[in-house]
């Protein structure tokens, strides 16, 4: 039973899964969906009441009755890489491949059709609110009266985007900014904006969640980073470094509703910790990162993903006994 894992090929918080199921024997078959069609092949065929589906990588092909869990890391659009790129093809190639996937009996990580209703910014913030998170006072609006009535009400405002586009994706990552004092709003109405009471934040918390496992790490706030205008900490770093730290029980039962709410496997939740303790939540990414993470606080996220891909425990590291099988990594 192989391990399906969707991701463009530079993708080191992939490799870290990918090493533990390769030591444990687990068949891995990695594949960027841009590459189709070209370096990635399907094929599937519907007759006498069944379905086969095949998927071929460089010469490597799987039956998709044998996949045990797929892995939505981080894929690129279909079809990007075609000589002469076209939205006809990508959207023919995306129906293609992840219609016929929804087709196996395969685990995934995260479901396509919960993901994307998970990436909305707006939801989000709903969300964690019903399961009982503290949510800084936001608003979205296209209006400038509203939004200066907000700011009225909550002097002190980062603008942040709806979208919550991050660094190194397609299209425009916006930092988290500090709204100036004196600003007017007209601006505005020409597309939806984020306006979000700012948390005096002592320290970031990222908090990794492999299905019941978690993972929290925090990482101090630079002095004197309150008063910069640049709050975002993907584009200021924190002072560091990450250190693992305990979740609290409450907000641990909350992160567990909210994923079961979202049909959620994975998730990677930010919080800023004020001088009270609190964790206020921001967002959470259902594809986030967790290489960073790792490598800082030496926590075994890449291997619980790997086990909850595996759908079995894996052997101890470093253990004298063979693996069982072979693995590849295409």
């Amino acid at each position: 039973m192989t391990v399906l894992i969707l991701t463009c090929e530079q993708d080191v918080t992939a490799d870290l899964a990918v090493v533990e199921l390769n030591a444990n024997g687990i068949p891995v078959l990695r594949l960027d969906p841009a590459e189709l069609p070209g370096g990635v092949g399907v094929s599937g065929e519907y007759a006498h009441g069944s379905f086969h589906g095949h998927l071929s990588v460089g010469g490597r092909v799987v039956s998709m009755r044998g996949l045990r869990s797929i892995w939505v890391r981080r894929p690129g659009t279909p079809a990007a890489g075609a000589p002469a790129f076209s939205s006809w093809l990508s959207e023919e190639s995306s129906q293609a491949l992840y219609g016929m996937l929804r087709c196996t009996g395969a685990r995934w990580m995260n479901h396509p059709d919960a993901a994307r209703q998970a990436r909305h910014k707006p939801w989000q913030l709903w969300l964690a609110r019903e399961c009982g998170l503290p949510v800084p006072a936001t608003l979205i609006t296209t209006f400038p009266r509203v939004a200066r009535e907000f700011a009225e009400r909550y002097p002190d405002l980062v603008v942040k985007p709806v979208s919550g586009a991050h660094p190194g994706e397609d299209g425009f990552a916006v930092p988290t900014t500090r709204v100036r004092p004196d600003e007017d709003f007209r601006a505005v109405e020409h597309g939806p904006t984020l306006l979000q009471r700012r948390v005096r934040k002592v320290a970031d918390i990222r908090l990794t969640v492999v299905g019941d496992r978690m993972f929290a790490a925090r990482a101090a706030a630079a002095a004197g980073s309150g008063d910069d205008a640049v709050v975002d900490v993907r584009f200021a770093p924190a002072a560091g470094p990450w250190r693992a730290v305990t979740v609290p029980p409450r907000v641990a039962e909350a992160v567990e509703d909210y994923l079961a709410r979202a049909q959620l496997s994975y998730g990677a939740f930010d919080f800023a910790e004020d001088a009270d303790g609190i964790w206020w939540f921001l967002e959470c990414n259902q594809s986030g990162q967790f290489g960073f993470v790792e490598i800082e606080t030496g926590q075994p996220i890449g291997r619980a993903v790997a086990e909850w891909l595996a759908g079995e425990p894996l052997d101890p590291p470093g253990s004298d006994e063979p693996a069982v099988g072979s693995a590849d990594c295409t």
